[in-house]
């Protein structure tokens, strides 16, 4: 198994990288604005799911399917763009109240939620190649199972990610209460949530589909 000294390495280069402000934890930060910090750890637990079978691809060697066939590459960076839209046009057509957070509104479900971070994990290519190109990085064959190394490597990403991640839903949901207690003067603050889910789908529908680079 991997030594200390590796695990501590690699835990440095996640903490950087997870700590830089990305798509992940925009969406994150944007659904504990908009719907409390339940949804936000929903949207975290999705969203690490799908990590781990990113992890369990690169481990089979399924990741280097997108080095050897850019269309299969392009295949799911598309559907990923075409689902992110479709949660766009969701959010932008809902009613306010089905976002606000206010007691006794009805609200996504957390199942919902967390259904939605696995499938934006899961539909992100970049997701893969990034595991594909990190992992290997560390894995050492004469230390065992290079498959439980990089199970291993996952759940070290994701308890990092946990970590940063969380602090980041705690900060949002503050504000989404702050929010929430003086934005009902009017129809427009009281449908701001999914305004500024849609444009957070949208905006990650953008880069997916427009960012090709591998």
């Amino acid at each position: 198994m991997l030594d200390i000294s590796t695990v501590a390495l690699f835990a440095v280069a996640c903490l950087a990288l997870t700590a830089t402000p990305g798509p992940d934890m925009l969406l994150i930060a944007s659904r504990s604005a908009t719907q409390g910090k339940g949804s936000g750890f929903a949207t975290l637990a999705g969203i690490q799911a799908g990590t781990y079978c990113h992890a369990l691809a690169a481990a089979f060697g399924l990741s280097q399917l997108f080095l050897a066939m850019p269309l299969a590459y392009d295949a799911v960076r598309y559907a990923g763009a075409a689902y992110l839209l479709y949660l766009a046009w969701k959010a932008f057509r809902s009613p306010g109240t089905s976002l606000a957070t206010t007691t006794g509104l009805r609200r996504y479900s957390i199942a919902s939620v967390f259904r939605q971070g696995l499938l934006t994990n899961l539909l992100n290519p970049k997701m893969a190649l990034f595991v594909l190109a990190l992992f290997p990085q560390f894995v050492r064959p004469e230390a065992g199972s290079v498959a439980l190394q990089i199970m291993l490597l996952a759940t070290v990403l994701n308890a990092i990610g946990l970590a940063v991640n969380g602090a980041v839903i705690l900060m949002a949901s503050r504000l989404q209460r702050a929010i929430a207690g003086r934005n009902h003067q009017n129809s427009y603050s009281g449908r701001w949530p999914q305004y500024l889910l849609g444009t957070v789908f949208g905006g990650l529908a953008a880069k997916l589909a427009f960012d090709s680079g591998r």
